[in-house]
């Protein structure tokens, strides 16, 4: 399987920032900002020209690019979309994305379902994503990251989430896009342990890393938003992240309530430091046998 990859991968110390439109004026007009790489929606770019097309085509000239996908709904039951995977391959070839990732939910059942519902956690239904999967990584020519995703309800459940989310992973031989604010928002609404998950995840799947806010609704209830700053508990659960797969590079999700740039700064400032505290000593070397 080839990868299409014209510029060097991520630097795993990285931090990158999602692209939202209105953050795409404040980036390209100030002086290049401390942004490592960014990430968009392709759904959202596909297709789109005159201004903002061009603005778009100057923000991935200048950062490199990941894309997250919100549309493929790889677990869902309608058949796979090829003619849009075949876009979206081009998408990404033109554009040199260096990663696909999208969710391990799904979001279409007859039509759009404009939500992320949960797969049910069975030994069929890994057998059947996980060939969606490989038939996916087979029309784009290079591998994918599915993320773990936040779920409300576990309709049908028969194994738990993290032997559901390896089971995939390894039958279809894909990535992990790890998402530590999901494990955190599952662990207080299902009630498990985020860090004995965490440290059961496969760290050598693990492709990059999302960091994002939510809105705790109740004691026992946490909605996942994207539209608030990181708790202190994900910023815990990240540093025992890369305790456990390594620095990886890590981007800051933030969906709506977008503040001005510079707080998105100072939030990836905030992983910067996290990440340099798991930076091996300068000239550690390790010595010959």
């Amino acid at each position: 399987m080839a990868e299409h990859l014209s510029r060097p991968a991520l630097a795993p110390a990285s931090a990158g920032l999602g692209l939202r439109r209105a953050l795409l004026d404040p980036m390209l007009d100030a002086e290049p900002v401390a942004i490592d790489f960014i990430e968009v929606a392709p759904e959202n770019w596909i297709g789109v020209g005159g201004r903002l097309g061009r603005r778009f085509a100057e923000a991935v000239e200048r950062y490199p690019l990941v894309c997250h996908g919100l549309s493929l709904s790889i677990g869902g039951p309608d058949a796979l979309d090829e003619d849009f995977v075949l876009r979206l391959r081009d998408f990404l070839d033109r554009h040199h994305a260096l990663i696909y990732s999208e969710h391990l939910s799904y979001c279409t059942d007859g039509g759009h379902l404009y939500d992320l519902m949960p797969i049910p956690f069975t030994a069929e239904a890994v057998r059947y994503v996980a060939g969606r999967i490989s038939r996916v990584q087979d029309l784009l020519g290079r591998r994918i990251a599915l993320e773990n995703v936040s779920y409300y309800a576990a309709p049908g459940q028969e194994m738990a989430e993290i032997d559901f989310i390896k089971a995939v992973l390894a039958e279809a031989d894909c990535d992990l896009l790890l998402d530590v604010n999901n494990i955190y928002v599952n662990s207080v609404n299902h009630g498990y342990d985020p860090v004995a998950f965490l440290r059961a995840l496969p760290a050598e799947r693990v492709r990059y890393i999302h960091v994002a806010g939510h809105y705790r609704e109740a004691e026992d209830l946490i909605v996942d938003t994207h539209g608030a700053a990181v708790a202190d508990p994900v910023w815990q659960l990240l540093d025992l992240a890369y305790g456990h797969v390594g620095l990886q590079p890590t981007l800051l999700e933030r969906d709506f309530n977008l503040p001005p740039l510079a707080g998105l700064l100072e939030e990836l400032a905030i992983v910067r430091r996290i990440q340099h505290a798991h930076r091996p000593p300068a000239g550690l070397h390790h010595a010959a046998a």
